[in-house]
């Protein structure tokens, strides 16, 4: 017991200590956060003293701690993704959405198919279809923080930008399910049986019931202790739940996120929130990304892997940014705008790495691709800030800073992203 303490007690601090430099060289504190969970790892350290320090016995209790992480940042995701502001994004939010993300599924599952033979585990359609939508993934808690602290809320280029990644969000994790129940089949009969009368039974009796549960909230307690329990509870059933039809238990976790109440109730969302931020952001993602690091090992890379790494990021980077910047100038965008929309929507963050673990644990991915795929979702986070400074310089006077809630402040992909 006394070494899981000093563990979580070394995470917390290094997490901090790498997000604070990470934000001092304008940089989102995820991207220092994931450095550290390499750091900790077999990257730098040697595989008896990264042993040393995260013993087998306490491996198996972080793990734990780090998907209830995750969890917990999906459910927030969820929160935040708001269906209405897609109903008016146009025809400029339509086209570069779809462009954003058919491309990168394009010419993913292009250099999926010359991976194959170096890095193929299971079906060969399984793998292609899951690394084209790893490469189409967007991270929108990133891209919150960093419009937000470039003091472009509420101006036309970030609210599109926001929308649009809402969008592609959306198409990625709902064809991430679908690559899931693919992969694992073993229980896809019950998922085309069960998942239609869940969602319908979510929207039409378990969304009712949370808005008349958020009801009895006291007044100026926007999160009461009651309804943070019974969202709490709710969240965990339904990640349960989809966990056990084959689809994965963050796409249950999320759904939850997406029904909490709005309109009046918003408040109540927001004191959620609130409450679940900072015990997620704090230290239940940075144990995630210190799990995640453990299995990142980029000391033995090769040439021939060192390519593909090259080949890999300028695959995610053009695709993203190409597509996004043909979507949004077919949209009636100006070169400039469309340029400057690619740089943004090029972010992943942690939304990657999310969905990056659910490749590794269902196989479709061996170590040594999930790290160069890792890379590529840091490099592309951190490519963002630069070339925004260059298109837009931040604001001398930026506009007032939005209500910091989980997903801007956990990376910014939460905090980040």
């Amino acid at each position: 017991m006394h070494i899981l303490l000093l563990d979580l007690a070394l995470i917390l601090a290094l997490a901090k200590v790498m997000g604070a430099l990470a934000q001092r060289l304008g940089q989102p504190a995820v991207v220092g956060e994931i450095v550290a969970g390499v750091v900790l790892g077999p990257t730098l350290l040697s595989p008896a003293l990264t042993a040393a320090i995260f013993p087998g016995e306490v491996r198996p209790v972080l793990n734990a701690l780090a998907q209830v992480g995750v969890a917990l940042f999906m459910f927030v995701v969820g929160t935040e993704l708001d269906l209405g502001t897609m109903k008016g994004g146009g025809r400029l939010t339509v086209w570069t959405s779809l462009f954003a993300t058919a491309v990168p599924l394009a010419l993913g599952g292009l250099l999926a198919a010359t991976l194959l033979s170096g890095y193929q585990r299971g079906p060969s359609a399984g793998f292609v279809l899951f690394f084209a939508v790893a490469m189409s993934v967007t991270a929108f808690p990133v891209l919150a923080r960093i419009i937000a602290d470039r003091g472009m809320t509420g101006t036309r280029m970030g609210s599109t930008a926001l929308t649009c990644a809402a969008v592609c969000d959306l198409l990625a994790w709902s064809l991430l399910a679908l690559v899931v129940a693919h992969v694992t089949g073993a229980r896809f009969q019950w998922w085309l049986l069960l998942l239609v009368p869940y969602v319908v039974v979510m929207v039409t009796i378990v969304r009712p019931l949370l808005r008349r549960a958020s009801e009895f909230c006291p007044r100026g307690e926007p999160a009461g202790g009651f309804f943070f329990a019974v969202v709490l509870g709710g969240l965990l059933v339904s990640a349960a739940f989809t966990e056990w039809l084959g689809l994965h238990y963050i796409f249950g976790a999320f759904l939850f996120g997406a029904l909490l109440p709005r309109g009046a109730g918003d408040q109540v969302r927001k004191g959620m929130i609130r409450q679940v931020e900072p015990l997620c952001a704090t230290l239940l993602l940075p144990v995630y990304f210190v799990m995640a690091g453990l299995k990142i090992d980029l000391s033995g890379l090769t040439v021939t892997q060192l390519a593909e790494l090259a080949l890999i990021l300028a695959t995610a980077v053009i695709a993203k940014f190409g597509g996004t910047y043909a979507g949004a100038r077919i949209g009636g965008l100006d070169r400039r705008g469309a340029i400057t929309l690619g740089a943004l929507l090029n972010t992943r963050g942690l939304t990657e790495l999310v969905v990056l673990g659910v490749g590794l644990e269902l196989g479709v991915l061996d170590d040594r691709l999930y790290s160069l795929m890792v890379v590529m979702a840091v490099v592309t986070t951190v490519l963002a800030g630069p070339l925004l400074s260059r298109l837009h310089p931040p604001s001398a006077k930026p506009e007032p800073e939005p209500e910091r809630t989980a997903v801007s402040r956990t990376g910014a992909d939460t905090r980040a992203g």
